[in-house]
């Protein structure tokens, strides 16, 4: 399974994703976390001591009984000595951080390797509040989203972009409701950076592409609508290890 779901903060991405690896950890069994550790200064997987622990913290996010597991990955003085880097560093940092993300051994050697933001974050967030990756700076964030997603393809071709989508009075709302720790969006930008994603799901070089709005839908019926759209971008390989699973599960 390879998916990468993006869009502006607030919409669900998250909450989205960890509902998709729960989906695909009961058909298929194994292990399905997207790699949510993009937004700066949360740059780093939960701080957990191992997998199990890592799933009992978002059970419990998602519960509303727990912190969001992708703002603990550093502790509050790391955050703050990451935000306290100057832009060059930061960009340095995000680049190779990226280009980690999209080595063989990520896409090669495992079965199920899915992203929530990573280059397009960068597009999008970097040159409006981080200041680097602008037009006509080094590592333009816009150019080198195509350098990032020609190794996608090259590695896995069968990679499915989904663009997640919230009205701005939702995301509005949901800002004020539940504001994240340490965020990222301002109220005054919300409308740009909405149509920053829009502009840059539409440029992707990914051609297995949807989109799926969360404004008035729960996080089930949300399931739902990304499980009838991503059906025909299954795999034969993710098939058999469905079909194996539900065999495995009926002592089969």
């Amino acid at each position: 399974m390879h998916v990468i779901l993006t869009g502006c903060e607030y919409v669900g991405t998250t909450t989205l994703g960890w509902a998709i690896s729960r989906w695909a950890k009961g058909v298929m069994g194994g292990h399905h976390w997207f790699h949510d550790h993009w937004k700066i200064p949360h740059v780093n997987h939960p701080a957990a001591a191992d997998l199990a622990m890592t799933d009992r913290l978002y059970e419990e996010w998602a519960a509303g009984k727990g912190p969001d597991p992708t703002t603990i990955g550093l502790s509050p003085e790391e955050r703050k000595q990451f935000l306290a880097l100057s832009p060059q560093l930061k960009e340095m940092f995000q680049r190779y951080h990226m280009d980690y993300h999209v080595r063989p051994s990520f896409f090669k050697n495992m079965p199920d390797h899915n992203i929530i933001g990573m280059h397009v974050d960068e597009a999008v967030y970097a040159p409006l509040y981080h200041g680097y990756g602008g037009p006509g700076q080094y590592s333009d964030r816009a150019l080198y989203v195509r350098y990032i997603e020609e190794q996608i393809i090259e590695l896995a071709s069968h990679t499915v972009s989904v663009l997640v989508n919230a009205t701005p009075e939702v995301i509005r709302r949901r800002m004020r409701e539940s504001p994240h720790q340490d965020g990222l969006v301002q109220d005054k930008d919300i409308e740009y950076v909405v149509q920053r994603f829009e502009e840059e799901h539409e440029r992707s070089l990914i051609k297995n592409k949807f989109t799926i709005d969360t404004s008035t839908a729960t996080v089930e019926e949300c399931l739902e609508t990304f499980l009838k759209k991503y059906e025909p971008f299954i795999t034969d390989a993710d098939k058999t290890r469905m079909l194996a699973h539900r065999a495995k599960r009926r002592g089969d």
